[in-house]
């Protein structure tokens, strides 16, 4: 994000405009509907701009800029429409103090004006830093299309309702109330008093609302293959206890007033107990708060969902579980693989390469077995472990194994070896992100031409 969204106070500030022709007029339809004290510097200025001047909504000064026109004005726009006078105008600004913007000229301009959609007093603002104007026009349609027009009355309504829904305890009831509020319809200034004095009094005698707990699948990474559902989640939650593996794009989607907690949870290092991330749970759910658990992939594929459930059901707190795609889900699919295959295997297996006390014990016999296929959770750290089994109890050693690295995310990595080099391949690869290893599956040839291609490109 090279430009910083804020919304800044013009209420009475100078905002200075040099020009007079098109490009100066769709900037100034943009300014008029602020509150700032504006000023257009242009010798030949468009009629629209001597009629606002007329009507007293904006200054103009019939002459090129000089030297002081831009004092202790917030913001600047040269739109000359002529590079050398824009470059000239911007200069003088500089000078004095102003931020600059000129027109269709984003480096050397110090902020950029946004697409926006305006129910004032709402407002969404819509950047693409200047790389896709186009796109964000057809984004402020999309969002325009969505916005009721009576939207910015009810916000005028609401905010002059505040010191009234202040009656409510601050958090969760105070933005249930408001909620609600939004989430209906009004037609008049009347309708919507009435409707927001009926709320207050529904909300001020309704009983305490319960806590209760998302047990939610946050998927392998790539944060477009998030559920509908848990992005639901995410939004209405008051509390996120999150792995370590979360990816940081998919916590960005939480709701911004929400407590972020990590659960740090790691492999053979050090993290945070079960004990203590059951304890977050349930004080938090007692609380009368809506806690999401956040987990990587699938909740109920190796999550240690149950303990958490338990915990739950200990204290007489509701749940629910939000599922998500396992990892081992994303990284078949970026093989170009499926699981099972008619005449290959009708049955996939899929196992962790360590539990809670240390490296896991399988059915080795059976996997080494022609034909079976794995997905091996945490199998990076206990790879030679699970090499050295297979091939004890009988496994072909050209078996094939394919390593994902980060699956789904632009740092997905895949590395295809056999069993018997499984080690030391996987040491001289230098993992350094969550992995998984498949028993018996390999990339498609087009996938590992590809693969080479890129590597001959890059050296």
């Amino acid at each position: 994000m090279k430009h910083f969204p804020i919304f800044m106070a013009l209420e009475g500030r100078r905002v200075v405009v040099s020009g007079g022709g098109e490009a100066a007029l769709a900037k100034l339809r943009l300014l008029l509907k602020t509150e700032a004290k504006l000023v257009v510097v242009t010798e030949d200025a468009a009629p629209e701009i001597a009629q606002w001047a007329q009507d007293g909504r904006l200054t103009l000064i019939r002459r090129a800029m000089e030297p002081g026109d831009a004092l202790c004005a917030r913001l600047f726009y040269a739109a000359n429409e002529d590079d050398a006078e824009d470059a000239r105008v911007a200069e003088l600004a500089h000078r004095d103090g102003a931020l600059v913007n000129i027109v269709d000229n984003l480096e050397d301009s110090q902020f950029i004006t946004p697409a926006m959609v305006d129910r004032d007093p709402v407002v969404v603002a819509i950047g693409t830093e200047g790389a896709a104007p186009v796109l964000a026009r057809a984004i402020k349609k999309d969002i325009e299309e969505r916005l009721s027009p009576r939207l910015g009355l009810m916000a005028r309504m609401g905010k002059a309702f505040r010191a009234r829904a202040e009656a409510l305890p601050f958090g969760v009831k105070r933005r249930e109330f408001w909620a609600d509020y939004y989430a209906q319809g009004v037609a008049s200034e009347t309708d919507a008093s009435s409707s927001l004095e009926a709320l207050l009094d529904k909300h001020l005698t309704a009983k305490p609302k319960e806590g209760r707990v998302d047990l939610v699948g946050a998927g392998p990474g790539d944060p477009e293959l998030l559920t509908l559902k848990a992005r639901k989640a995410l939004d209405e939650a008051d509390v996120v206890i999150y792995d370590r593996l979360v990816a940081p794009e998919i916590l960005e989607l939480a709701r911004r007033e929400a407590v972020m907690l990590s659960a740090g949870k790691e492999g053979f290092g050090p993290s945070v107990t079960q004990d203590a991330i059951n304890e977050m749970i349930v004080s938090h759910a007692r609380s009368g708060a809506h806690v999401v658990r956040l987990k990587s992939g699938d909740p109920t594929v190796f999550g240690r969902l149950d303990e958490e459930i338990d915990a739950c059901d200990a204290s007489g707190i509701a749940w629910t579980i939000i599922p998500g795609i396992t990892s081992a889900s994303a990284a078949v699919a970026a093989l170009g693989q499926s699981f099972t295959k008619r005449g290959r295997n009708s049955g996939v297996r899929f196992i962790t390469g360590h539990d809670t006390k240390g490296f896991a014990d399988h059915d080795w016999k059976t996997l080494a077995s022609e034909g079976e296929v794995a997905a091996i959770y945490m199998g990076k750290k206990s790879a030679r472990f699970i090499q050295g089994r297979l091939l004890m109890h009988g496994a072909d050693p050209l078996t094939q194994v394919t390593v994902i690295e980060n699956a789904s995310r632009p740092e997905q990595r895949i590395l295809a070896t056999t069993l018997g080099e499984l080690e030391p391949t996987l040491t001289h690869a230098n993992l350094t992100g969550p992995a998984l290893v498949f028993l018996g599956l390999a990339p498609r040839a087009a996938l590992v031409a590809a693969q080479h291609h890129e590597m001959e490109a890059a050296i």
